[in-house]
């Protein structure tokens, strides 16, 4: 930072997220003092970097304070001596997410943007790019931090720190926010009543509760849960846990965990959504269009009330926060994405899992959590297994360790079938895989073909 101010670059700037991060600059902005905000994109978002470029020139504007908004297709212009860098960002946009719900589904098999077949394939598209955005820092900013907030966010912020060996690096995820934001209502409470402790992974963390006097509600939290789950993540089905379950836990599981503890329900309502054209992709694509039309309008100045059905709330929370912690060294706690040391005493030391840390001018300090109970422990392993296997598939572009990958996913049935589904999504996803394209083509040339109708139209469009 020089002395007129902090540099922030946003990768992904023509994010529909986008004005919600500025809410949360301009709300902290007497503790962070930015001078110049970049938002920067690829060639195929220009359209959407110049509406909601423009969006955000005018909620700086109407805010009163002088800062300057940078719009760039240039990455390498934009990093140039930046102090923050986030990343919000989609390979392949929204069509991508489609494919990614839409194949699976095809194949009665669960359709969802970081679990299964589609989050794995969304890590594929990704970890090259954060890789090579990671080599431009390396080069024209290495002091500066890098927020994370593009999923599947702890697949990412471990290729970042252990792969490319980039530490400054901080991985984020509205879904702790949104529990202690959210999570109170089941016990009549507020969120200044009681204080929480989080361990696991991105989107498979576990917590407990406790009132601000150290007595631990966790248990009521889950009695609770089985009438009416008041934290539950907007873009998932909020089915109901099993109660005899959540009566055996002694923690209480994420949003995300539905998939794997509940499947049969879950599949069922996607694979209704499948049939209707209403996939959490196809619907955030209809509620973009309306956010795009809302950002065009140049009398808006500020965040519209629209976005929080696009899945994100609390982004800017996450991601401002951590930023407005590290600037001043706070030693706030927040929940991270991280290095293990230690906090969770069953994965390796080096990974990165998501736990309550310090946040200071160093990054995070990850508290301990201690001994998962062995359900909770096989979950977790079987998980970062998984994980770093995806991450060396994207990183070498082997068939056979992204075979591996699959076969090792809970929420994939395994054999022919998912190696057809896998052999599918290849295809789909060709332009964005540029490793596998020599396997993409053998693929093509043994006959496989894309069986869903949009995704095929998406396909012969390019998109």
């Amino acid at each position: 930072m020089n002395n007129q101010g902090l540099k922030i670059v946003t990768i992904g700037g023509g994010s529909s997220y986008t004005p919600e991060l500025m809410h949360g600059f301009i709300s902290r902005y007497e503790q962070l003092p930015i001078r110049e905000i970049w938002l920067v994109d690829v060639a195929e978002g220009e359209e959407k970097l110049k509406i909601v470029g423009e969006m955000a020139k005018r909620m700086w504007k109407a805010s009163g304070y002088d800062v300057d908004i940078r719009l760039t297709l240039n990455r390498r212009e934009a990093l140039k001596d930046a102090d923050f860098v986030t990343t919000q960002f989609r390979v392949g946009l929204l069509n991508a997410r489609i494919k990614d719900e839409r194949i699976p589904l095809s194949y009665g098999q669960i359709g969802q943007e970081t679990n299964g077949a589609g989050g794995i394939f969304k890590a594929l598209r990704t970890i090259p790019v954060i890789l090579d955005i990671v080599k431009d820092m390396k080069e024209l900013c290495p002091d500066a931090w890098l927020i994370n907030f593009t999923n599947p966010s702890g697949m990412i912020t471990e290729a970042v720190i252990r792969r490319a060996g980039f530490d400054r690096c901080i991985g984020l995820c509205n879904g702790p926010i949104t529990v202690m934001k959210e999570e109170p209502a089941m016990l009549g409470g507020k969120t200044e009543d009681y204080f929480w402790r989080f361990a696991g992974l991105n989107h498979f963390h576990y917590h407990r509760t406790f009132e601000k006097s150290g007595k631990e509600v966790t248990k009521q939290i889950l009695a609770a849960m089985s009438v009416f789950d008041s934290a539950n993540m907007a873009n998932v089905q909020d089915e109901e846990y099993l109660s005899d379950h959540l009566n055996a836990l002694n923690c209480i599981p994420f949003s995300y965990h539905r998939y794997y503890y509940m499947y049969e329900q879950m599949l069922e309502r996607e694979l209704a959504e499948y049939r209707n054209h209403t996939t959490r992709a196809e619907s955030v694509r209809k509620v973009e269009e309306e956010l795009f039309e809302l950002y065009k309008d140049p009398s808006l100045c500020e965040m519209p009330e629209l976005l929080k059905k696009r899945g994100g709330a609390y982004y800017s929370d996450a991601a401002c926060e951590a930023i407005m912690n590290i600037h001043n060294s706070t030693g706030n706690l927040m929940v991270v994405n991280t290095r293990n040391r230690g906090s969770v005493s069953c994965l390796e030391d080096e990974c990165i899992v998501e736990v309550s840390s310090i946040i200071a001018a160093n990054g995070a300090t990850p508290l301990a959590w201690g001994d998962f109970e062995p359900s909770e422990r096989g979950w977790l392993q079987i998980m970062k297994a998984m994980e770093e296997t995806v991450i060396e598939a994207a990183i070498s572009g082997d068939y056979g360790t992204l075979l591996k990958a699959f076969e090792i996913n809970p929420l994939i049935r395994h054999g022919k079938g998912a190696k057809a589904m896998m052999d599918e999504m290849l295809v789909a996803n060709e332009k964005y895989l540029p490793l596998f394209s020599e396997k993409i083509k053998e693929l093509k040339d043994s006959g496989v073909i894309i069986h869903d109708e949009t995704v095929r139209v998406l396909c012969e469009k390019g998109l």
